[in-house]
């Protein structure tokens, strides 16, 4: 892999990644861009015990652009897009509607009724272009491809863990217009929070306690637990286990664990990097074949693209609270499609009270996602 670091107009950071070692990356940003000024304000909630960050500059990101449009597409033909060059395998840059950002201007509501309560929303967000390929998405990368996405999000998470002020690091991509995604681009992000996120605390927390009770790891007796039963397994291979949790909150949710217990992607072995890319496919296909429709919902190939979320869960950085401690790294995979047609809607009960209601028991969801492999 071969990495290569420029700037935008802008002054914010691109990094191509790309796979041969003689590739040359010298293109220029043209566009006349201004110095990007943030808003980000971190708010601390005192009730519920957590971070909220108020990001108003972002109403005035791009909102679905057409395709000859996109800012994520390569810059060819006289149009200049957020990538200088004409064509690229992986690139990362910053965002240019962060939500958290390096030098946040703070508004006036920093001085408000509550000024111990509030800092400065500093930290880094970055996008990640998977594919030059605007008509792709990640579940047609080859793996070449994908362990390249892979090598990316490890060299972010090394990077980004020595800013100071970061705490955790977390890549992730959302998929479908259900989701909320506003470019189309195959893409994810990567946060750089200046905190230990909520999700991450309870994960902790409850690993904690389980040494506590057992002198034993929560997650390696999770994943033992899981592989031992069985029924719940859709993918296994020598380093990695892919499994519909016991109580999984939404319809259709993969957890994919390494069957090493590692902190975060800088701990994984290169036989554990190269069995992750195929395998990750494979679990991204099964998603898209969950929901047929009739009309083949427009991709042309019989197959209804599933809408999903996919979140990497790594351990708090060296400057945090813990640095590894008992937290495992592993990715989830969750889709909010219940059946064709239907989305899973966070309403009363999940919204306000944090308690899931799963329509589809995980058995039924895991057994699902092995017969469409089939």
């Amino acid at each position: 892999m071969k990495r290569t670091s420029t700037r935008l107009a802008d002054g914010r950071e691109l990094i191509y990644y790309d796979a041969a070692d003689d590739t040359v990356r010298d293109a220029v940003d043209q566009r006349p861009l201004p110095q990007t000024a943030t808003s980000s304000e971190l708010r601390y909630d005192p009730v519920l015990d957590e971070w909220v960050v108020i990001a108003s500059h972002r109403q005035g990101r791009i909102y679905h652009p057409p395709a000859d449009e996109c800012p994520l597409c390569p810059s060819q033909d006289g149009r200049h897009s957020e990538i200088p060059d004409s064509s690229y395998d992986v690139v990362v840059f910053e965002n240019r509607f962060p939500s958290l950002s390096p030098h946040p201007v703070l508004g006036d509501t920093a001085t408000g009724p509550f000024p111990e309560l509030s800092r400065p929303g500093v930290g880094r967000c970055e996008v990640v272009c998977f594919t030059s390929d605007h008509d792709a998405s990640f579940a047609d990368l080859t793996p070449d491809q994908a362990r390249l996405v892979l090598d990316a999000w490890t060299d972010r998470t090394e990077e980004l863990s020595q800013l100071p002020g970061v705490v955790q690091v977390f890549p992730f991509e959302n998929r479908g217009a259900e989701i909320g995604v506003t470019l189309q681009h195959p893409h994810g992000q990567i946060y750089a929070y200046p905190f230990t996120t909520p999700r991450t605390e309870r994960m902790t927390a409850a690993a904690t306690a389980h040494r506590r009770r057992t002198g034993r790891n929560l997650f390696e007796d999770l994943l033992a637990a899981e592989r031992a039963q069985g029924d719940r397994i859709v993918l296994q291979g020598e380093h990695w286990t892919a499994f519909v949790p016991h109580a999984a909150h939404w319809p259709y949710e993969v957890h994919l664990y390494p069957n090493r217990r590692v902190a975060d992607l800088r701990a994984l072995t290169e036989a554990e990097r190269a069995e992750w890319a195929p395998l990750y496919l494979d679990l991204l296909r099964r998603f898209d074949l969950l929901f047929r429709t009739e009309d083949g919902g427009g991709t042309g190939s019989g197959v209804n693209r599933t809408p999903y979320i996919s979140a990497w869960h790594q351990a708090p950085t060296a400057h945090g609270p813990g640095g590894g401690g008992e937290l495992a790294l592993h990715m989830e995979l969750f889709t909010i499609r219940r059946t064709v047609g239907k989305l899973k809607f966070l309403a009363g009960s999940e919204s306000a009270m944090d308690v899931f209601i799963n329509d589809v028991s995980p058995e039924q969801a895991a057994r699902r996602l092995r017969e469409v492999g089939a």
